[in-house]
């Protein structure tokens, strides 16, 4: 059997600790804080204003508005100043159609953030020949450097999918990453003309079928200039005809009641 004793000792105990837990946050609640009188007349320059990132992925910069905030809440020594910001680091896959012997080039990273690449960033880049897709599977390393892929002049060879990611050279971390899918085509396929590829028969064809649509409308406008004409002729002849009822029934009123008027005073 349980002794009585030892429960009321360890309900003693139990009851201690949970007054020791409840009294200590009072005791520290209930002391005084004194704040030193350089932190009172503290300044602080913190951002008022901020416009957004200027690229929707990868490294952008925005631009802030720095002020003194003074204790009273008074804002002094204002300035402007241009910092990085990013807002996401996975971009879309962008296309290009490239004529085989252009020159072409593309870059990895948007003017904005150009200025800042040779200081903090690295590239690598990655490349799906003769594919145009974002399966991260299907690419192999391309050697390049650089942030801008050049072709001068371009082959067919070049056409696919190259990826690129751009990271921070101290923490190698990925700050975008970027696809770009070139097609290559052939000169006589960049500027073409419908009529020229057009057999002698087609294009009789379609000159057919151009009077036939012209013809066509023609008949449609004059059968409605020949339904509104009639409407317009009805139309006449309904205001004409009511004029003359209403001058008639008019003319029987007059009438009639000239008669009765003639009576009444010959009554009389």
């Amino acid at each position: 059997m349980d002794n009585p004793d030892m429960k009321t000792l360890g309900n003693s105990h139990v009851l201690g600790i949970f007054l020791c837990a409840f009294y200590l946050p009072l005791v520290v609640a209930f002391e005084k804080v004194t704040i030193p009188a350089e932190l009172k007349s503290a300044v602080a320059r913190v951002a008022v204003n901020a416009t957004s990132c200027s690229v929707t992925c990868g490294p952008g910069f925005k631009v802030e508005e720095m002020c003194e905030i003074t204790p009273a809440g008074e804002r002094r020594n204002c300035t402007v100043r241009r910092s990085d910001c990013l807002t996401s680091w996975a971009c879309g896959l962008i296309h290009f159609t490239v004529p085989v012997g252009k020159p072409f080039q593309f870059s990895c990273l948007n003017s904005d953030a150009v200025g800042l690449a040779n200081r903090t960033y690295s590239y690598t880049w990655r490349l799906a020949q003769g594919l145009i897709t974002t399966n991260d599977a299907l690419f192999k390393p391309f050697q390049n450097p650089d942030s801008v892929i050049r072709f001068s002049p371009t082959r067919e060879s070049d056409a696919g999918t190259y990826r690129c990611d751009v990271q921070m050279l101290k923490t190698f971390r990925v700050i975008k990453r970027a696809y770009f899918g070139v097609r290559v085509i052939q000169n006589d396929l960049v500027d073409l003309d419908f009529q020229k590829s057009l057999t002698w028969e087609q294009k009789l064809a379609a000159n057919e079928e151009e009077e036939n649509t012209e013809d066509s409308t023609h008949e449609e406008v004059q059968e409605q200039q020949h339904f509104w004409q009639g409407e317009l002729f009805y139309e006449c002849l309904i205001g004409v005809g009511s004029g003359v009822a209403g001058g008639v029934l008019v003319s029987m009123a007059l009438y009639f009641l000239q008669k009765i008027l003639g009576r009444r005073a010959a009554e009389k």
